[in-house]
């Protein structure tokens, strides 16, 4: 599996090559998009991208019994709520044919 990572700001400047938009406009649309997507999310709205996926929060169910990983004690944990991502079916079809 591969540890290499995409930045934002490798994302603009991909962007910013191939467009004739200047970085500043590019890197506030990017942080536009992002902002509406949290959003949304805060608001409890799911949010689809055709094509890509949907982000949702969701609801994950407290225990009395969660094991603190490093010394081992057993703590409660609160119901909380977590991000989700399912992918698109174009999304998940390209990444089903990545990895042989």
């Amino acid at each position: 599996m591969s540890e290499e990572k995409l930045t934002k700001a490798e994302i603009i400047e991909h962007i910013y090559d191939n467009s004739s938009i200047s970085r500043k406009d590019i890197h506030n649309v990017i942080d536009s998009f992002f902002e509406e997507v949290k959003e949304a999310l805060e608001d409890d709205r799911v949010v689809e991208l055709r094509g890509f996926g949907t982000f949702e929060i969701r609801t994950r169910k407290g225990r009395e019994k969660a094991r603190n990983p490093k010394t081992g004690e057993i703590v409660p944990v609160e119901s909380h709520g977590v991000t989700v991502f399912r992918p698109g079916k174009e999304l998940k079809k390209l990444a089903w044919s990545l990895r042989k």
